[in-house]
């Protein structure tokens, strides 16, 4: 209730630094194991952090004793960049939702290095989320952003992802197209350690088009995964009127079922041979089932974070967990994509 008198800027510099300078004030206990591995990677449990929340990778300690089972950090740009002027970040305390604008802030992959290097070792394991600078153009220099970043953390990833989806930087999205994306990731498989799963994030605003082009390049190159999705340009007409006229890309429980609706038609695409992390409207335990049914083997979560705090968490897994037990449902493994 104190951080939502303040700002939504604001109150999100505020909490990472809180995470950063007092994480064992934020300890969860008995955080149910549901363990998982995906691309030889052991996760404690399927539900992580989504990118957006510790851009720079300061807040590792706190995030971790919440009892995420991974955590997705950045976005991260190869040069530090303030993106887009305040404010840039909307809240809808009705609707539950989030308007964002940011334009990939970034103190630059040199800090972001730094501050993951001081956090230490964690016991879970850490994707990294990059993005081009704004001023980059031509896809040759795009590339060179990417492979930039890449090469600067590799030795700190587990898994890396490619953000060509954020609505929030001209002309990005742009990358999504087929020759584009083949370009960028034909590009990076030369010189990225094939060791490092490494994902790509799309937007739920793809038609169905768009998605079999998307699917068809990630298995010809080579690439291990997808994140499904970003935020949505879309306003339902439910919405408040003034909270839908700001620009920028929307969160929260109306891009659940589009998110959804995407995972199950890409897991479906792929025979289910590329592994999906699924994000977008996820508050509760039966939220990460039906990403799971429709094909994600990792879930993740960020606007219901911001609206609930790190409770969610806990809340979330004991629900999924009980869901697994009276179903009699043993592993993970068993739920992804039996609806698809």
């Amino acid at each position: 209730p104190i951080i939502f008198k303040l700002p939504p800027d604001t109150a999100h510099s505020f909490a990472v630094k809180s995470l950063k300078y007092f994480p064992f004030a934020f300890n969860q206990k008995d955080i149910p194991e549901i363990p998982v591995e995906i691309l030889n990677i052991k996760f404690k449990n399927p539900l992580g952090l989504a990118a957006g929340f510790d851009k720079d990778a300061e807040a590792v300690r706190g995030l971790t004793n919440i009892g995420f089972g991974f955590l997705e950090l950045g976005t991260v740009t190869p040069k530090p960049q303030t993106g887009n002027p305040k404010p840039r970040i909307f809240r809808d305390k009705d609707s539950l939702s989030i308007i964002n604008r940011m334009g990939f802030p970034s103190t630059g992959v040199q800090s972001f290095r730094k501050n993951l290097i001081n956090t230490g070792n964690v016991n879970v394991p850490i994707g990294i989320n990059m993005g081009k600078n704004k001023q980059t153009t031509g896809i040759e220099n795009i590339c060179k952003d990417y492979q930039q970043s890449m090469q600067e953390v590799a030795d700190l990833a587990d898994y890396f992802v490619i953000n060509i989806s954020s609505p929030n930087t001209p002309n990005l999205r742009d990358l999504q197209s087929y020759e584009l994306l083949r370009e960028l990731l034909e590009f990076l498989n030369v010189s990225r350690d094939k060791s490092i799963p490494l994902f790509v994030k799309i937007a739920p605003d793809l038609n169905d088009e768009e998605i079999e082009d998307i699917a068809e390049v990630i298995v010809n190159t080579a690439c291990d995964g997808v994140v499904i999705s970003n935020t949505t340009t879309s306003r339902p007409d439910t919405l408040d009127a003034e909270f839908s006229k700001e620009q920028g890309g929307l969160s929260g429980p109306f891009v659940k079922d589009k998110s959804t609706n995407m995972i199950a038609k890409f897991y479906k695409i792929t025979n289910s041979n590329t592994p999906i992390i699924g994000v977008g409207g996820v508050s509760s335990g039966e939220d990460m089932l039906q990403k799971m049914r429709a094909g994600a083997s990792l879930v993740q979560i960020y606007t219901s974070f911001i609206f609930h705090g790190p409770v969610i968490v806990k809340k979330i897994l004991t629900e999924f967990l009980q869901i697994m037990e009276k179903n009699n449902i043993k592993s993970c493994q068993d739920i992804i994509g039996i609806d698809s």
